[in-house]
């Protein structure tokens, strides 16, 4: 396995254990939802950020399934 999917699988794990993690509605604070918010979504964007410097997408394929997810 090379250095790019090592990285990659390492960022969805954290991705993933976030997600795992996530507070049930009406059983936190509005402040500790807040902090688990920010943080999964700084994790989220780094995976795409990754994901889109190091495994490029083909952008007609990836058109067409845009295309078809807002028919």
């Amino acid at each position: 396995m090379d250095k790019k999917t090592k990285e990659l699988i390492e960022l969805i794990r954290q991705l993933v254990s976030d997600v795992q993690g996530a507070p049930y509605p009406g059983e936190f604070e509005s402040e500790l939802y807040q902090i688990w918010y920010e943080h999964v979504q700084r994790n989220a964007q780094n995976c795409f950020e990754y994901l889109n410097d190091n495994f490029e997408v083909d952008k007609k394929e990836f058109n067409k399934t845009l295309d078809k997810m807002f028919k």
